[in-house]
């Protein structure tokens, strides 16, 4: 068999291996809380949306048109970005002169890679962002090997569906300003072919810019409660120490080793611009306190190197490190991989990780595993509260979910329960709000964390239905250990005054 057939039949064997595992891990899970937001937009198809890009909506209205609950229909495409990766990647170790060992390498550093295993799974701008990523890489290297054009806007087209999927695609953007570096690639973009890509990436992109513009770029307000909140408390050690658990501690040896050879490589044509690329966009990422999974798409372009690497330099002279490092890998991620993907069902996987039960609860770190029980649960009171309605205030009941998590499973479960729509003033459901004059009666429910003191300004009178437990919450100040449902009358204000209330609080 050539060696370009065995190419072909390993990437096809990581493809389907790496299929199975999510099909699995489909059985096994509910969504996790922002799917439910991601699902939602797909009713409202946009330009943008007030936390992210447009390219998530557009998705998930092709999968809404399925009307389904079913987790395998709401992540199809997140399978289908994944299995493109995978291919992606090979294609790169490929064009950077890697063999079938490399390529085995680095499609194993993947699949064993509890962090690749849960941002490859869920319905989120992470997996589309890495494969934006990854298509502009690939395109990268190979219009450097060539300095044909037909690569570079290829480039650009990934970079700005990119950007239209997740905002920190510029990042990579910014790293492509490695190319003004080196004379070879100078003189291929100007003078004409760089004002066409800047004019093609605005083209692509000004739909979205209008949108941000008409909403008053939500976008900054979001970003700058992140930093408020999250990424200003972010340390850098634990951020490295997070990466490097997330990306499998044993594939370290892989991306070290690529960060050497994409400066040492004797094909420094080739490297070199791409090297000063990925430096470029890893530092401002560094530099802009991105969360540890920010780094996932970059890693990816180095683990290709390091497996061409590991195979140029080190198999070169011995093959036993080959079997060694595989073998180490494989069971690295045997321990790993049910912390990133839910291959194990959540009572198996409570044993497996030796959870024990503490405060009556198993503190399980990832929502997806217990969505299922938590979810329905939820619906459950939300019904029984329904129920105890008089007829004439069922006709006009709306149900206020406090976070978007809340508004978006009951909008996607409520067909089942014969429950009316629910609504929510927290992120993108912000958008959506109703117009008018409020109903009489109104269920609301939200955590432990804000409990009833965040309902009175809004109503005059407040009962609490009921209280749901989660014995799965990790901590008890999560607001995931407990739900309260409440039934609301004697609204303070409408729909409309509402809006105005919340306008500057979107993001609490």
């Amino acid at each position: 068999m050539s060696n370009k057939r065995k190419a072909y039949l390993i990437i096809f064997i990581f493809c389907a291996v790496n299929l199975i595992l999510r099909l699995i891990a489909d059985g096994n899970s509910g969504f996790q809380a922002d799917e439910l937001l991601h699902i939602e937009t797909g009713n409202h198809p946009d330009w943008g949306y007030m936390e992210f890009p447009p390219v998530i909506g557009w998705l998930a209205w092709v999968q809404n048109q399925f009307h389904s609950q079913s987790v395998f229909v709401h992540h199809i495409f997140t399978h289908l970005a994944s299995t493109l990766i995978i291919v992606l990647l090979g294609a790169i170790v490929t064009e950077l002169g890697g063999g079938v060992k490399a390529l085995s390498i680095a499609l194993l550093c993947v699949l064993v890679s509890p962090g690749y295993g849960r941002s490859f799974q869920l319905f989120q701008p992470v997996v589309f962002t890495q494969f934006f990523w990854v298509l502009g890489f690939y395109q990268l290297v190979r219009f450097n090997k060539t300095l044909e054009v037909k690569y570079l806007y290829c480039l650009i087209a990934a970079c700005a569906f990119g950007f239209l999927t997740k905002y920190d695609s510029l990042f990579f953007i910014a790293g492509l300003s490695s190319l003004f570096f080196f004379a070879r690639s100078r003189a291929a973009l100007f003078p004409g072919p760089f004002w066409y890509c800047v004019l093609l990436f605005m083209l692509i992109i000004s739909p979205n810019l209008w949108w941000e513009y008409n909403h008053h770029f939500p976008v900054v307000q979001h970003f700058s409660r992140l930093y408020q909140t999250q990424l200003n408390d972010i340390s850098a050690l634990k951020n490295f120490t997070d990466l490097v658990i997330g990306l499998n501690p044993f594939s370290a040896i892989i991306w070290l080793g690529g960060m050497v050879y994409m400066f040492t490589a004797t094909d420094k044509q080739l490297y070199r611009p791409v090297a000063i690329s990925i430096v470029l966009s890893v530092c401002i990422l560094a530099i802009s306190k991105g969360k540890s999974y920010y780094f996932f798409p970059a890693m990816l372009t180095i683990i290709a190197i390091g497996s061409v690497w590991f195979e140029q330099r080190v198999l070169a002279k011995r093959r036993w490190p080959l079997y060694a490092l595989a073998a180490i890998l494989l069971a690295s991620g045997y321990i790993l991989i049910p912390y990133g993907l839910a291959v194990l069902p959540l009572n198996s996987f409570i044993k497996f990780a030796h959870i024990k039960k503490e405060d009556n609860r198993y503190k399980v770190h990832y929502q997806e595993y217990y969505s299922k029980q938590l979810w329905h649960n939820t619906l459950a009171a939300i019904k029984r509260a329904y129920n105890s309605l008089p007829d004439s205030d069922k006709k006009d009941c709306r149900i206020w979910g406090k976070h978007y998590s809340q508004a978006g499973a009951v909008n996607l479960y409520r067909g089942d329960w014969q429950l009316p729509e629910a609504f929510s003033y927290h992120g993108s459901f912000y958008l959506w709000a109703p117009d008018g004059k409020m109903p009489a009666a109104v269920i609301v429910f939200n955590s432990d964390e804000s409990g009833i003191n965040f309902w009175k300004p809004f109503f005059g009178t407040i009962i609490p239905f009921e209280k749901i437990t989660n014995p799965y919450a990790e901590d008890s100040e999560d607001g995931r250990h407990y739900q309260t449902v409440y039934i609301c009358r004697n609204p303070k204000q409408s729909f409309t005054d509402l809006k105005e209330i919340f306008k500057n609080r979107v993001f609490e």
